[in-house]
């Protein structure tokens, strides 16, 4: 296999602590009562279509995203709708949701539910974007941006590669594993449908070199496919991060403050390739995705496909019930996951795994003085210093912040995971992001 390749700068290796990689994707079965928040993208809620006691089906447009950066919410379910209320999604707040008392699976016509493999793309380029976006399909990497907005190119602007992120840095995670093992030839399909939707005649997929059957079955799988290659990839965290990942197969640079774009590359992630192979190849919304669910005290950790809307504790109790030594329940991995308030959370298009943390694992450490080791700054895969960044916030020096390039910072969590200190450099650098996006904002609006 030669040299792996990986990015240059930073990086920590965490236990990989992978329990689920072996277990093939389940159904879960339906929920009695879903709740599907009206805002799944990273950008403006939808608008709600429909409204208390209504009739619905799965795949019946509930929420049109009208704005540029927004995107449309579909039913996951069929049944009547109990009523539109604030519900705590995953990020811990109370934002508007679609509360639906579930009766039967009665779907929308026109949506072909078979596995039967449709390889020809018959859909024009324009066609494909607009499909993508009548039919919700958003980043399912976790950051949830709207993947029809990365396939309009600006104005000049050209892009020349389509990166699949296929590497599951985050440590727990294995949905797009179980992906590419099972689905393969419809990521794949996807796949050329993104480089159509693009207009560029190339496309890597980056493996970590952790998932050999992955890289195999995909390598095989790739050479009926015109264009695409699969890259092998040395594990490091975070080589999942978009700059890192370009850095790692494409070795170009993105600059400061900008998107892959700027050098000729848009990156998606294995379960948006299988989405959008899901979209346009058999008309079918957005309206479920591979969840893992997981923990060294869960009592069966899998993978499961789970209808959006679903409550948590539905996956938790198919996995065997909340272990009694449980601490925290995490959305997402450890290094950049959410932690979450409920079992009643529902599960949300960025929604990749539900981690069960032990009492031990999910206490944090006393906090040190900082011993000036520069570890976080030796770790930083984006050349920041954590440490400074992390004291500005403190000190509540915004301006300082923003000029030692706080929004930089992709939270990976690799700065607080070395300190010997256990200092919560992530947070404050969170903090910070937060208020210096502020700023920036106003500043646009003036």
């Amino acid at each position: 296999m030669g040299i792996l390749k990986t990015f240059s700068l930073g990086g920590v290796h965490p236990p990989e602590n992978k329990l689920s990689a072996d277990q093939a994707i389940e159904v879960l079965p339906l929920p009695k009562q879903a709740f599907i928040p009206l805002n799944q993208n990273l950008g403006a809620p939808g608008v709600a279509q429909i409204q208390k006691g209504d009739v619905i089906k799965v795949g019946q447009l509930l929420a049109k995203g009208e704005a540029f950066i927004s995107s449309n919410v579909h039913s996951p379910v069929s049944g009547k709708v109990l009523k539109i209320d604030n519900v705590m999604d995953p990020s811990g707040y109370k934002r508007p949701a679609v509360v639906v008392n579930v009766d039967g699976d009665e779907w929308v016509d026109g949506i072909d539910r078979t596995d039967t493999l449709v390889k020809e793309i018959k859909l024009s380029q324009k066609e494909i974007v607009e499909k993508i976006h009548q039919l919700g399909i958003v980043g399912l990497g976790g950051a949830t941006f709207p993947s029809h907005v990365k396939l309009m190119v600006p104005e000049g602007k050209i892009a020349d590669v389509l990166i699949i992120n296929g590497v599951e840095c985050e440590p727990y995670l294995t949905a797009d594993h179980r992906l590419m093992i099972e689905k393969g030839d419809e990521v794949l399909v996807g796949t050329s449908i993104l480089m159509k939707g693009l207009g560029v005649e190339r496309a890597i997929i980056g493996i970590e070199n952790n998932k050999p059957d992955a890289i195999k079955n995909m390598t095989e799988l790739a050479g009926k496919y015109k264009g695409i290659d699969v890259c092998p990839l040395k594990v490091k965290y975070p080589q999942g991060g978009e700059k890192q990942l370009i850095k790692a197969t494409i070795k170009r640079e993105v600059p400061s403050g900008k998107l892959p774009i700027e050098v000729g590359a848009v990156v998606n992630n294995v379960g948006t390739a299988f989405a959008v192979y899901e979209a346009v190849q058999k008309n079918k919304p957005l309206i479920e995705r591979v969840v893992t669910i997981t923990g060294k005290s869960v009592a069966k950790p899998g993978n499961f496909m789970v209808r959006i809307g679903t409550p948590i504790r539905e996956l938790i109790e198919k996995a065997g019930g909340l272990p009694e030594d449980s601490g925290k329940m995490i959305g997402g991995g450890p290094m950049m996951g959410k932690a979450l308030l409920s079992m009643d959370t529902p599960v949300v298009k960025g929604s990749s795994g539900i981690l069960i943390l032990r009492e031990s694992e999910s206490k944090r450490v006393d906090v040190k003085n900082c011993i000036r080791c520069a570890r976080c700054v030796s770790v930083c895969p984006m050349g920041l210093e954590p440490v400074l960044l992390a004291q500005l916030a403190e000190m509540e020096m915004w301006e300082e912040s923003e000029q030692e390039n706080v929004m930089d910072c992709i939270e990976c969590g690799s700065c607080h995971y070395t300190c010997p200190s256990g200092r919560p450099l992530l947070d404050y650098i969170r903090l910070g992001k937060n208020k210096v996006g502020q700023i920036i904002r106003n500043r646009g609006k003036k």
